[in-house]
């Protein structure tokens, strides 16, 4: 049960460090008030609702703005992760020296294993109370 916490607690922050430092961009592209398209990480596809007018022969193309408008939401993740400890403060460093040495004497144990009961002997289970007590039923 405690290694199926662990495993669990682990995949959950793995998770939240995925989370944190993605960065992801949200285009949405609106015909009037009507939404049309959504798209993640790329632009969103138009309705093709633009107007084309072409004023002269030599194919110059304007464009006037129509009834469509495109919004985009545009997530940052977090870029401030450290993979270097060469930049981290004395406080730091003895909190993680510290720690470890907490951490480590934590799981050192005695050399000879004590048993308190090693020298009595166990107690007599076994044992017929009534004959003990001369009590009997009549």
């Amino acid at each position: 049960m405690k290694k199926v916490i662990y495993n669990i607690s682990a995949i959950i922050m793995a998770i939240v460090v995925l989370c944190s430092t993605m960065s992801f961009t949200l285009d949405m592209h609106y015909c009037g008030t009507t939404l049309v398209d959504i798209a993640l990480y790329k632009e969103a596809k138009s309705c093709g609702m633009e107007q084309v007018i072409s004023d002269s022969p030599t194919c110059t193309v304007l464009t006037k703005k129509g009834c469509c408008t495109d919004k985009q939401f545009a997530y940052e993740g977090q870029d401030e992760l450290r993979t270097s400890l060469d930049k981290t403060t004395f406080e730091q460093q003895v909190f993680v020296i510290s720690f470890y040495y907490s951490y480590i004497n934590l799981f050192e144990g005695f050399e000879n294993t004590i048993i308190p009961s090693e020298e009595y002997p166990p107690p007599i289970l076994i044992k017929d109370i009534q004959v003990l007590n001369q009590t009997f039923l009549i």
